[in-house]
């Protein structure tokens, strides 16, 4: 009896935690509803007036980008802004024959009036942290602008978020993601909707209370004064835009955060890009955990900030409880049905149920603010929550790996996601150089996972002396699936 009292409290412990985060969530729904009634009248720059156009630089932080090179270099310099006040920085850590394209391409605009430069490093130390660490001690610019190699920002970005800056106590204004793929496939449709989540109900939820939210590595603009002020860019963790935002937020300095102003970015379209943005996203942010979680506890924030902080900086580690709970609930199933004394233990275990019902609600409303309401979207979205929410899953053993590393501080190296530009290339993915060929050993398990649920499904008819027990059987077909998902496409993406 002591194994199954050890599975039933560890399967508890990770109910109740992915609960916890669940009500954390419905919170900032209820302060992102709030947020919609308020109408904030901030203090803004009046750009007409010459002399209160502020002095900005755009770093633009790259590393092997031939398929979206060109296209960033174009669209950047449409930027509709005074000349004599931006400055344009292209910062290249690139090791492949872009080096010496994009150093010609940026000659080219340089000789038609752009204030734009080629930095070059001779290593990729702190690689994209490193890189905007080196930029930023020659920048010119009071306020720097950061964009990835994927990112499209309209003419007049600069217009709408410099603004902001008149407020001498905001130190990062960010704009809301768009996606200009996000209806390719299923994996970029998934992609869009935790992005959008994200992007609507969380920073909104933390932002418009004052909790700590984060700086997204892109399509944002920072006050020069807040980057120094915080301790400048560091590179011991793979997510340093994260890092960064905490340590200027536990300095006083306010972000701002604009979610009518979207800057349309490209998504993952082959499962190997989306592994390698996930295991960077997810170890970042539990390396984050580790260095950030005695400030947070420490500084003078109130109680309800520091919890939202801290859990916040736990989003990744709800993979890990996820997947504890996936594991676990084959052996709890022939556990309940072999100790009929524990029957209402079981009952109220069922709350995993609640987790559910708050996350469907929650994200309806962000998935309203996108498609508009009404019958018709409301059976489209119940579609696409619940493929989401198996798809997620099915990534919770390659999260969960990330996360372990993340807590433990084993350190690892920054790997790029490579970019695509379909449009460019003729829709032909497939002869992408920078895809990784190599299969990833986690595949491996994720097929022994999704054979491993296909017999917790079985196993729904054959336990207890009632005819079968198939209260979790909807939790085993959605995890088969997932990880069917993710197994077959971990296959098939790399023909």
């Amino acid at each position: 009896m002591i194994l199954e009292w050890i599975c039933i409290t560890v399967y508890s412990v990770a109910l109740l935690l992915i609960l916890f985060y669940a009500f954390a969530q419905l919170n900032l729904l209820f302060n992102y509803l709030s947020a919609q009634k308020k109408v904030t009248d901030a203090p803004t720059f009046d750009l007409d007036q010459v002399n209160q156009v502020p002095y900005v630089t755009i770093q633009l932080p790259v590393f092997n980008e031939a398929y979206v090179m060109d296209r960033l270099l174009d669209n950047i310099a449409l930027m509709d802004y005074p000349q004599d006040r931006l400055e344009i920085q292209v910062l290249d850590d690139s090791t492949d024959e872009t080096l010496i394209s994009t150093k010609e391409h940026v000659t080219r605009l340089a000789a038609a009036g752009l204030n734009i430069t080629h930095i070059t490093r001779t290593n990729r130390s702190g690689f994209k942290a490193g890189a905007l660490k080196e930029g930023l001690k020659i920048a010119k610019g009071e306020f720097i602008a950061i964009f990835d190699a994927d990112f499209l920002p309209a003419p007049d970005w600069l217009k709408k978020t410099v603004i902001y800056f008149k407020d001498p106590s905001i130190g990062v204004v960010q704009t809301r993601w768009s996606h200009l793929n996000r209806d390719f496939s299923i994996l970029t449709q998934i992609q869009a909707f935790a992005l959008d989540a994200h992007f609507t109900l969380e920073q909104v939820g933390r932002n418009s209370k004052g909790h700590f939210i984060n700086f997204n590595g892109t399509a944002g603009i920072w006050r020069k004064e807040t980057i120094i002020d915080a301790g400048n860019w560091e590179g011991d963790t793979l997510t340093e835009d994260l890092d960064l935002s905490y340590r200027a937020q536990l300095k006083n300095w306010k972000f701002k955060y604009l979610e009518d102003v979207t800057t349309p970015a490209e998504l993952p379209i082959v499962i190997s890009a989306a592994r390698s943005q996930q295991f960077r996203w997810n170890k970042g942010g539990a390396e984050n955990f580790r260095k950030m979680f005695k400030r947070v506890v420490s500084s003078k924030l109130s109680f309800k900030s520091k919890v939202h902080g801290i859990l916040h900086l736990l989003n990744s580690t709800m993979f890990l409880n996820v997947l504890i709970v996936g594991v676990l609930s084959i052996p709890m199933l022939y556990i309940k049905n072999e100790y009929g004394h524990l029957r209402e233990y079981f009952i109220v275990m069922s709350f995993f149920v609640i987790s559910t019902i708050i996350f469907f609600v929650c994200y309806w409303y962000m998935y309203k603010n996108t498609y508009g309401g009404g019958f018709k979207n409301f059976i489209s979205y119940i579609g696409m929550f619940f493929t989401f929410f198996s798809i997620a899953m099915g990534f919770s053993f390659h999260n969960s790996i990330a996360v372990i590393e993340g807590h433990l501080g084993k350190r690892s190296e920054f790997v790029r996601t490579p970019k695509f530009n379909l449009a460019a290339v003729g829709g032909n993915w497939k002869a992408n150089k920078y895809l990784r060929r190599k299969l990833s050993p986690h595949v491996v398990i994720e097929g022994v996972l999704m054979l491993y649920f296909a017999f917790g499904m079985y196993s729904a008819f054959i336990v207890g002396d009632q005819g079968g027990d198939f209260g979790l059987f909807p939790f085993h077909l959605m995890l088969f699936l997932g990880f069917g998902f993710v197994f077959f496409r971990s296959l098939t993406d790399k023909q």
